[in-house]
């Protein structure tokens, strides 16, 4: 089923049809419009004096009508691993980040890879390494999770489809011709099902053959689990976009504990969204899950949470909590981390233990904050 899809609020988000509207109002040819759209999609320009197949009068218009980059990537922190944390600005001064994670053993790369048929065909000349892009939706999170730092200032504003692709777009450019941006997760700031409709329009820009042309496949949006946008997902993608999503708890009192979201979408009502969820055949449903010393890592929890997910297609990622300054949770112990992937081993589920990437950059799950802005004081109770 095809979206519906919220009005484009800036020209770098026009899809082809839109932009042969809008050219036909100026008075252009048809053609134009596959023009422009690949100059951007395809070919990342955004500065319309640099489309040099346009005619002088169009480029001056463009940049007239405010076709412009709607990020700049201000700075580029590398991790001793490969990692690279892009930090983004956006046209009102307000910052984000982006992470590019190299594919390597069990990590993040890794885990929300494409399966095999996804992948490109032979590559022309010598191989390219292989990058997943985690990229941000929101300024800021509104959801509050006691583990995770991109909520510490709360929501600031939406992020609009051109913001979202940008980031693309951008990391495209830096890696050049070296590397390849084999997949892409929504997992950086914000929640991407509360900023919906320029999350829908953002994929379908990604996925567009005239542009970055990437198999939505290839495309993992994860959510704390608001139930309404899982639908939504599922029924305008046809359950494509690969879901990741934010459990952290076997009961609803420690889930609640940890993830404010819980009050509104019980573990009940999250796992039958999850159950509906049209998954192509051979695909799974990743169940991230945060290991938080003495909350959430004893065996007890581990044999609760096989009993929750049986039945379901998925797949367990558990992540050791990465430090984060403002949140009093810690770190399990190495053993309390091998039971608990154990646990889930011996009850038939299949089990990955997110190594650290870019922990030293703060480019780590959980580690994404807002630069500048002022924390919240997070207290945990029992």
């Amino acid at each position: 089923m095809k979206p519906e899809l919220s009005a484009p609020q800036t020209l770098v988000e026009h899809l082809p049809e839109e932009w042969e509207a809008l050219l036909r109002q100026w008075g252009e040819p048809r053609f134009r419009a596959l023009q422009v759209f690949r100059w951007i999609h395809q070919r990342g320009v955004l500065d319309p004096e640099q489309m040099t197949d346009l005619p002088k009068a169009l480029r001056a218009r463009l940049a007239e009508g405010g076709l412009a980059a709607p990020v700049e990537v201000a700075r580029v922190l590398e991790s001793g691993d490969g990692t690279r944390k892009l930090l983004c600005r956006l046209g009102d001064g307000r910052e984000v980040e982006s992470v590019l994670i190299p594919r390597g053993a069990v990590a993040a790369a890794d885990i929300y890879a494409p399966q095999q048929d996804d992948e490109d065909g032979p590559q022309q000349g010598a191989p390219r390494a292989a990058v997943t892009q985690c990229i941000s939706s929101q300024v800021g999170c509104a959801m509050g999770c006691s583990f995770c730092a991109s909520g510490i200032a709360g929501l600031k504003r939406q992020m609009t489809a051109g913001e979202i692709i940008a980031q693309v777009i951008e990391g495209r450019r830096v890696l050049g011709e070296a590397a390849r941006l084999s997949g892409v997760v929504l997992m950086g700031m914000g929640e991407p099902l509360h900023n919906y409709p320029a999350v829908a329009r953002a994929l379908t820009l990604l996925n567009h053959p005239e542009g970055i042309r990437m198999s939505l496949r290839r495309v993992t949006l994860s959510t704390s689990g608001l139930v309404d946008g899982i639908e939504r997902l599922g029924r305008d993608f046809g359950g494509q976009v690969g879901l990741a999503v934010s459990v952290h708890a076997p009961a609803d009192p420690i889930r609640t504990r940890l993830m404010p979201v819980n009050r509104r979408h019980p573990l009940q009502e999250l796992i039958a969204a999850l159950r509906a969820y049209p998954l192509p055949p051979h695909r799974r449903i990743t169940v991230e899950y945060t290991l938080i010393a003495g909350i959430n890592d004893a065996p007890e929890h581990a044999r609760a949470l096989c009993e929750r997910l049986r039945g379901i297609a998925v797949k367990v990622n558990l992540i050791p909590m990465n430090p984060v300054p403002e949140s009093p949770l810690g770190a399990p112990s190495d053993g309390a981390v091998e039971g608990f992937q154990r646990t889930l081993r011996q009850h038939g589920v299949d089990v990955f233990v997110r190594r650290r990437k870019g922990d030293d950059i703060a480019a780590a799950c959980g580690q994404l904050a807002l630069h500048g802005e002022k924390a919240k004081v997070r207290t945990h109770t029992g």
